[in-house]
């Protein structure tokens, strides 16, 4: 193997990546055109061509994807290599990419990064948001943040959130002059705005606590979305009532945007946990980001444990 086709395989792995030659270039510091050059280069001397080329996107072939599927591990511990250098100076540094829901991100990784930038301010943290479930070892991520009913046997998951609950929220505009709702039941008479599993297709179930067990009400809704942050503001603007997590809309609660009805019928739900593969080594940059979200910076990931539910979709 001649030198140039370390760099250029290299190059090649980051491109199936990032599905772009533009975003690759700018992670290698190079022009789009000096990068396809030299991944044209690349398939010349392989005799094999490893990318399929569209004005919209960029895919490995067959047989490019079976490079990349041998080229992964040895790429993959190569920058594992380079980048425990950063324990022997006591400061970590990298990339560290995590696939998360969209409230996990709101509620407990944006407010964490200004503590993660003035403690460790070589780490930059790159944030996977998607209310479906991934496979992150598949896509390239390091870590995946979900609720702990929802983790695969073969993860290590940290606790970085507190029990979540359910709650039953609608603008005070919408409440006034409508029949008052006392019981799961009295949903039926009203408007409501549902959220749909984006890879099932499956409504999320309006489910509630009721006589010491949980009970389910098939409302028929009158505005389904599969984001979270539309169904949040079409509530506030008093198009009906919405099913969410509490937590999710505690400023507006807070405020007086939304008022939460059948409090006493609240469910709860399991919190959010930072899973990672257990059969991978830790990163000083990832030990670090793992310390600041679970709010225990300059300690040792104490409270890892493995999980046992299989992988579902995600309550956003």
């Amino acid at each position: 193997m001649k030198r140039e086709d370390i760099a250029d395989l290299m190059a090649f792995a980051i491109i199936a990546e990032e599905r772009s030659f533009s975003r690759a270039a700018v992670r290698l510091g190079l022009s789009s055109s000096a990068l396809s050059h030299a991944i044209r280069l690349l398939e010349q001397r392989l005799e094999t061509k490893l990318l399929n080329r569209t004005t919209r996107s960029v895919a490995p072939t067959a047989a490019g994807q079976r490079l990349l599927d041998r080229l992964s591990p040895a790429l993959g511990e190569i920058a594992e290599g380079v980048e425990a250098l950063a324990e022997e100076r006591d400061r970590p540094s990298g990339v560290v990419r995590i696939n998360t829901h969209r409230s996990a991100a709101l509620l407990h990784v944006l407010p964490k990064l200004p503590i993660l930038r003035k403690i460790y301010p070589d780490v930059h943290l790159e944030l996977g948001v998607d209310d479906a479930m991934v496979d992150i070892v598949a896509d390239g991520f390091d870590a995946g943040i979900r609720h702990g009913e929802q983790l695969a046997r073969d993860m290590v998951a940290v606790r970085i959130s507190p029990e979540y609950h359910t709650a039953v929220v609608a603008a005070p505009d919408y409440l006034t002059g409508r029949p008052e709702v006392r019981s799961p039941a009295d949903l039926l008479q009203h408007d409501c705005l549902a959220w749909r599993y984006r890879t099932s297709g499956a409504l999320l179930k309006w489910e509630f606590m009721q006589d010491h067990r949980k009970v389910s009400v098939d409302v028929e809704p009158v505005f389904t979305t599969d984001d979270m942050e539309v169904l949040i503001e079409a509530t506030t603007t008093g198009a009906g009532l919405a099913y969410l997590l509490k937590e999710q809309v505690a400023t507006h609660l807070a405020s007086g945007q939304l008022v939460e009805v059948l409090p006493g019928f609240s469910v709860p739900h399991e919190p959010c946990y930072l899973y990672y593969p257990s059969r991978r080594q830790m990163r000083p940059a990832m030990r670090a980001v793992v310390e600041v979200l679970k709010g225990g910076i300059g300690r040792a990931a104490a409270n890892e444990q493995p999980s046992t539910d299989a992988i579902a979709e995600s309550h956003s």
